[in-house]
């Protein structure tokens, strides 16, 4: 298996799912021909640097290569680069020597460290900085060498792992970045021919394609790659079951209907962690640790993991997927226990008093909740959103739900926050990649979309970052249980997806394709 993309599942930088082999019953390997993908939302500017949605890395995966990939066990394996010398404050990496971009130029060390370069420079405002891109990382190319070292000013755990999650920019996109807001230039396996925004992405395939993971190559791949964007999961099952579509992910009402369907490929993969933050900033109710607690008792969290996941989810445990790198439970004995009047008696103590029709104010201000969701992740999400809708008013909360798309989310995050509650899911595979998301500067200026202030998490992941291994690993894992037990958010459910084909198989890693593994089947 090859890339871990990670972040919003919405968020989703790192991963969605442990891998996975995805495929008709039975249907010999045919050669050249379409495969065709549908994908919930158009996936907005596909400048790697500014990459942040799910849907984004995965139009991505097609067209880009990374430093490092990833085994299903989670194992470090050659990408571009063929091997490489860590340090615990820097990694030298030797490129191959094979490797050219979609233009035809020749990858060189320079092209990567100008990546790195860029994503760290404050102009370019990337989401990924300090979340996929250590803070304070530097890149310096020896082209002489074939050298590329990536350096942090103190030592930092992940430093190697976190490598294996930038997609490398190459030929004229390096010179040139607004070609990459509708374009690729990158040296994956395939190279994008046709962005028609909110309809389709179309991909052809690199011939002269070498230097894939475990040493696939172009050989017996699609010649054209369709990444249609479907918004409906009913619509995208019917276009897959009438032969329309070759795979679809479904994360709803559906998903029972294809798995009983025959002739089709079924692969069950984690979807995700099902969790809701409250927002922090100044003059929000929620920046009240009392109101938060109170909040998160008056929802049956076990009640609510069956709704979101339309009962097909499994316990969470922690906030990193799977392979993790520091194994533990996090989350049971930290998250404050249901009790609807526990909940209401602790809102009294923090004066909010009920008033006329049941709802409750301080100060004359109501206690409003608006809270925020993804319309694109199934009916699941919107059923979970409106229960917590409905279990908060009966305490005498004023709830008002949003649901919108991924885009629209990612904007309320970042920009407008008009928001005070919001569900979701944040797909990483390092502890590491959270820390930007979860403290710093709060959006929108940095990427603490909830305006965290968690001291404790702040200073163990500060500690954490300097030390490898199981000793470092045990401060990570305390650093998360410091975040629900100060309710910064509130982990629910390990959600699943059924990600359904015909006529084509292929392998994911943490929700992305490895364009090197499709194959279109005959009789499909």
């Amino acid at each position: 298996m090859r890339k871990a993309a990670a972040v919003l599942g919405v968020l989703a930088f790192a991963a969605t799912a442990c891998g996975g082999t995805s495929g008709t019953p039975s249907g010999r390997p045919a050669s050249g021909g379409t495969f065709t993908y549908a994908m919930p939302t158009d996936p907005g500017v596909l400048d790697p640097a500014m990459g942040v949605l799910s849907v984004t890395n995965t139009v991505l995966s097609f067209a880009y290569d990374t430093l490092v990939n990833t085994a299903q066990d989670g194992t470090i394996t050659p990408g571009l680069a063929e091997k490489w010398d860590v340090k615990p404050d820097s990694v030298t990496y030797t490129l191959r020597k094979d490797v050219t971009c979609s233009d035809g130029s020749k990858l060189t060390p320079a092209d990567v460290a100008a990546n790195v370069n860029h994503i760290v420079d404050p102009a370019t405002k990337s989401p990924i900085y300090g979340v996929l891109v250590p803070a304070g990382m530097k890149a310096a190319a020896d082209d002489a060498a074939g050298t590329v070292t990536l350096s942090t000013p103190q030592p930092f755990s992940f430093i190697l792992e976190s490598s294996r999650l930038i997609f490398i920019v190459c030929g004229k996109g390096v010179k040139d970045r607004s070609l990459l807001a509708r374009g690729t230039s990158g040296s994956g396996a395939y190279t994008l021919t046709e962005a028609v925004p909110g309809d389709r992405y179309t991909f052809g395939v690199r011939k002269d394609y070498k230097w894939g993971p475990n040493g696939r190559t172009a050989e017996g791949l699609p010649d054209k790659v369709v990444l249609k964007v479907v918004p409906n999961e009913q619509t995208a099952a019917n276009l897959l079951v009438s032969g329309a579509l070759n795979a679809v992910t479904v994360y709803g009402a559906d998903r029972a209907r294809l798995e009983a369907t025959p002739g089709l490929g079924k692969q069950i993969e984690t979807g995700g962690n099902g969790q809701f933050f409250y927002h922090q900033g100044d003059g929000r109710p929620t920046k009240d640790l009392a109101v938060r607690k109170a909040l998160t008792q008056a929802i049956n969290l076990k009640e609510l993991a069956g709704i979101a996941s339309s009962g097909t989810g499994r316990p969470a445990t922690g906030l990193v997927l799977e392979p993790r790198p520091c194994k533990g439970d996090t989350i049971t004995g930290h998250v404050p226990a249901f009790d609807a009047a526990a909940a209401a008696s602790a809102l009294d103590a923090a004066g909010w008093k009920a008033g006329e029709g049941g709802i409750r104010s301080k100060d004359g201000e109501p206690l409003t909740l608006r809270v925020l969701y993804a319309t694109t992740k199934g009916a699941g999400v919107q059923a979970a959103a409106e229960y917590m809708g409905a279990e908060w008013r009966k305490i005498g909360v004023d709830v008002k739900l949003n649901g919108v798309i991924d885009t629209k989310l990612s904007e309320s995050l970042t920009t407008t926050q008009d928001w005070d509650v919001v569900w979701l899911p944040i797909g990483v595979t390092l502890p590491s990649q959270l820390v930007g998301f979860l403290s710093g500067p709060a959006a929108p200026k940095g990427a603490n979309f909830a305006h965290l202030a968690n001291k404790r998490y702040t200073e163990l992941v500060a500690k954490a970052t300097l030390v490898p291994g199981e000793e470092g690993c045990k401060m990570w894992l305390e650093a998360e249980s410091a975040l629900f037990e100060n309710v910064d958010l509130v982990p629910v459910v390990d959600t699943t997806v059924l990600t359904a084909t015909k006529g084509a198989t292929f392998e994911t890693m943490a929700g992305l394709f490895d364009p090197t593994t499709i194959r279109l089947t005959e009789g499909g």
